[in-house]
């Protein structure tokens, strides 16, 4: 396991509890006053988040860490001194339990140097409003984006009586950390359906090269994020990999041996082509609050192969997926959870193992072998 998912894991087994009364700190670091006065001004109107402090660039960051303690940072990729990407990589150094969230443009500039930071250690990414028009408009984006991004990383305990819950997770009727695989595959399984989010690119870098050239189906997923974003990762992850990995168009086919992403603001559905299935890519809705939405690939998946289907739900927040998992369980497919200790955020796992629907709940590391034995 690469030292950023080391990281990342460690982050993950300590997630903080915010009792009432207490708030979750955060530094601002970016060159742009507006910036830094938008974000500030947005954050202070919720009552759990406080900034303890801001900075114009990676240098003066790194100087006040120590003194204001942050339990988050909101990272600025280009800046003059020392530039987002420099400074993540001294954070991570020396401060490994502080949620770092970068601050992207949504440019293939921007993109490319955020799945660098992602892969560096970085837990999540804001794109910066742009064009957006009023001033309005770009408050109601970041309180949008980025509030939920800051609380996803911790358990806000309401009163006493009850169990501390990550947002976005349901109340547990008995919560398992993990659950032993199991080889007995009720029919021949003929594809492999993947949703992730937040963390999803840094353990896809994980996960992906564990598939052998030979793999004998086709892989088909959604990870949450924008344009461009996907189309990149799709490249990275094909140069590392020994499987293709590309960004699904329309009419793309289903092959053996090769992955295809969701691209970003696109729903992705497979059909079938006389003995062959393509995908069909739409514009509809978001579904929980997502385009791509795992649940629209999800229940495509199940249209077309039913429980012929191993479908795995790996870290991210939310229970996007979860509709989608119920209809595959039912038609006998097989069901992968990531564990808690190993994801970043626990959100559409969590759900997955709260609903009883995982066969297998695992460490990352485990979940491609766990395929291996499914697929046979």
């Amino acid at each position: 396991m690469g030292n950023s998912t080391v990281m990342a894991a460690m982050r993950a087994q300590t997630r903080p509890v915010i009792r009432p009364g207490q708030r979750i700190r955060v530094l601002v670091v970016d060159d742009s006053v507006v910036i830094r006065r938008l974000v500030t001004q947005i954050l202070g109107e919720d009552p759990v988040l406080e900034v303890v402090g801001s900075a114009a660039n990676g240098l003066i960051a790194l100087q006040k860490i120590p003194q204001v303690n942050p339990d988050v940072i909101t990272l600025d990729v280009e800046m003059p001194e020392m530039n987002g990407l420099e400074a993540l990589r001294e954070i991570r150094r020396q401060y490994t339990q502080v949620r770092v969230i970068m601050f992207s443009t949504l440019t293939e500039r921007g993109a490319s140097t955020t799945l660098d930071a992602l892969l560096l250690g970085a837990d999540d990414y804001v794109t910066k409003a742009s064009n957006v028009g009023s001033l309005d408009r770009s408050l109601l984006k970041l309180r949008e984006e980025l509030v939920p991004k800051i609380k996803q990383f911790f358990s806000l305990e309401q009163t006493p009586a009850l169990p501390q819950l990550a947002l976005g997770q349901t109340a547990p009727a008995q919560r398992l950390v993990s659950r032993t695989p199991t080889f007995a595959p009720p029919k021949q399984r003929k594809v492999v359906a993947i949703g992730i989010s937040t963390g999803g690119p840094n353990a896809l870098a994980e996960i992906i090269p564990m598939f052998p050239a030979d793999f004998s189906v086709p892989i088909v997923m959604v990870q949450h994020m924008p344009p461009m974003f996907t189309q990149l990762l799709a490249q990275r992850l094909n140069a590392k990999s020994k499987i293709g990995v590309e960004e699904a168009s329309e009419g793309s086919l289903l092959e053996a041996g090769k992955v295809l992403i969701a691209p970003g603001n696109y729903h992705m559905r497979l059909k079938r082509d006389g003995e062959q299935v393509r995908v069909t890519l739409d514009q509809e809705s978001p579904e929980n609050s997502c385009r791509p939405a795992v649940d629209v690939l999800f229940r495509s998946v199940n249209d077309v192969f039913g429980g012929a289907t191993v479908a795995a739900v790996l870290t991210g927040m939310g229970q996007d997926g979860l509709r989608g998992v119920e209809q595959l369980k039912a038609e006998g497919a097989y069901i992968i959870a990531q564990d808690e200790a190993s994801s970043v955020v626990w959100g559409m796992p969590g759900a997955i193992v709260d609903s009883g629907l995982a066969d297998s709940v695992l460490d990352l590391k485990a979940v491609v072998p766990d395929i291996l034995r499914q697929i046979g």
